[in-house]
C-alpha cells in the first residue's frame, strides 16, 4: 500500500507541473537541439523532435520522432499536430550553398512552423536566430537589438535568417490572445558535441592552414552550448508567462573573448601548434572573393577555404549587449568560459 501511495503522489505532482506539455523541437538531433531536448526532459515537458534522419538514440530514450523536411508544409503540421510549444531551431548554417537552399529551408521552413502554429492553434515559438542578421560589413562593439538589420550581404545565411526573423516577430499578436514569438541571437556557439565551428578550427591548424586574420586583437562574443540551450527554456518560459515576447535578444557568455588569443589558448591546451602567421585582412578578402567565384564557375563542392564573410567576420570586432536577455528573460551565463573549456578539452582528449 505504501508503495502504491508514493507513486500515486509522485503521478499528481507531475500532473500538476509542466510534465504534459508537449514541445516540438525542429532540428532537435542537432549540436544545439539536442541539448535543449534533454533539458526539456530534464524539466518534465514532453518533446517531439521534427528532423530529416531516423534519430534512433532519441527514440531509445523514449522521444517522440517525425522524420521528414522542414520545406514540406504537410510534415511540419503534422510534426506540429497536438504540441503547445515550439521551439524552432532547424536551418541551413553555414557560409556557402546555392541561395534557393537557403531560401527553402530557412524561410520557407519558417512560413512553414508559422503557418502550423496558426492552423493548429499553437500559441508559442521560440526562434533560434543569429546575431548576423545585423551583418553590415562593419564591426560591432556592444551594440543592443535597436542595431537596425544588416545590408550588403556577403552570405545567404546571414540574408535568410533575417528574413525569417523579420517573419517570426511580426506574427507575435500584441494583445497576447494569439502567437507569441521571442527571437534568440546566440552568437558562435561551442562546446561538446560540435560537429562544425571547432573540428574545423583543430582540422585546419593541424595542418597548418590557419592564418590570424588582421591584427589578431578583434574581440568577439561566443556562447557555451548550455548556456544557448538555457536561453531557449528561458525565453519558452517567457512566452508562457507572456513577458518579453515580440523582439529578438542576443545571446552570449556576457563577456567577448579575443577570438585569436581564444583559438590559440584551446590549441595550445590539445597539444596544437598556436597560429602565428598573419594576413592582412584585405588580402584575406581579395583571396575570398577569388575563391568564391572559382567555386561558383566550376561547381566545386564543399565550401571555399576562405570567402568574404569569413574573412570579414575574423577579423573585425563583433560582441553585443545582452543586458535585454537578462533583464527579460533572467539569463545568465551558468557555465564560464574557462569552465567549457576544460569540459571540452577533456572531451576532445578522450
Amino acid at each position: 500500500m505504501r508503495r502504491k501511495s508514493k507513486f500515486f503522489v509522485a503521478f499528481l505532482v507531475k500532473l500538476t507541473t509542466q510534465g504534459y506539455m508537449k514541445v516540438l523541437v525542429t532540428g532537435g538531433g542537432g549540436f544545439l537541439g539536442l541539448y535543449v531536448v534533454k533539458k526539456l526532459l530534464a524539466k518534465g515537458y514532453e518533446v517531439r523532435v521534427l528532423g530529416r534522419t531516423r534519430q534512433p538514440k532519441l527514440k531509445e530514450i523514449g522521444i517522440d520522432v517525425v522524420q521528414g523536411d522542414i520545406r514540406d508544409a504537410k510534415i511540419v503540421r503534422a510534426a506540429a499536430r497536438g504540441v503547445e510549444v515550439i521551439q524552432h531551431i532547424a536551418a541551413k548554417a553555414g557560409v556557402w550553398g546555392s541561395w534557393d537552399e537557403y531560401y527553402q529551408i530557412n524561410v520557407v521552413g519558417t512560413r512553414n512552423v508559422l503557418n502550423a502554429c496558426k492552423e493548429l492553434g499553437i500559441k508559442r515559438l521560440v526562434y533560434t536566430s543569429t546575431p548576423s542578421v545585423v551583418f553590415n560589413r562593419h564591426a560591432f562593439r556592444g551594440v543592443n537589438e535597436s542595431q537596425p538589420y544588416g545590408q550588403n550581404w556577403l552570405c545567404h545565411y546571414a540574408h535568410t535568417k533575417m528574413i525569417a526573423e523579420k517573419d517570426v516577430l511580426s506574427a507575435n499578436d500584441p494583445d497576447g490572445s494569439g502567437l507569441r514569438t521571442i527571437a534568440l541571437r546566440p552568437h558562435l556557439i561551442w562546446g561538446v558535441g560540435d560537429n562544425h565551428l571547432i573540428p574545423r578550427v583543430i582540422d585546419r591548424a593541424r595542418k597548418g592552414k590557419l592564418r590570424v586574420v588582421g591584427d589578431g586583437k578583434n574581440k568577439v562574443d561566443i556562447v557555451h552550448v548550455k548556456n544557448a540551450a538555457d536561453a531557449q527554456i528561458r525565453a519558452q518560459v517567457a512566452l508562457e508567462r507572456e513577458e518579453g515576447c515580440g523582439r529578438p535578444y542576443f545571446i552570449s557568455q556576457g563577456e567577448p573573448v579575443v577570438l585569436w588569443d581564444w583559438i590559440n589558448d584551446l590549441l595550445e591546451r590539445l597539444g596544437i601548434p598556436k597560429v602565428e602567421k598573419h594576413i592582412s585582412l584585405p588580402a584575406a578578402y581579395r583571396i575570398g572573393a577569388v575563391m568564391e567565384g572559382v567555386w561558383k564557375t566550376f561547381r566545386l563542392s564543399g565550401e571555399p577555404p576562405m570567402t568574404r564573410f569569413v574573412a570579414t567576420e575574423m577579423a573585425k570586432d563583433h560582441y553585443f549587449d545582452i543586458s535585454a536577455a537578462r533583464q527579460n528573460l533572467g539569463y545568465q551565463p551558468a557555465v564560464s568560459t574557462e569552465q567549457g573549456l576544460e569540459e571540452l578539452v577533456r572531451a576532445l582528449r578522450g
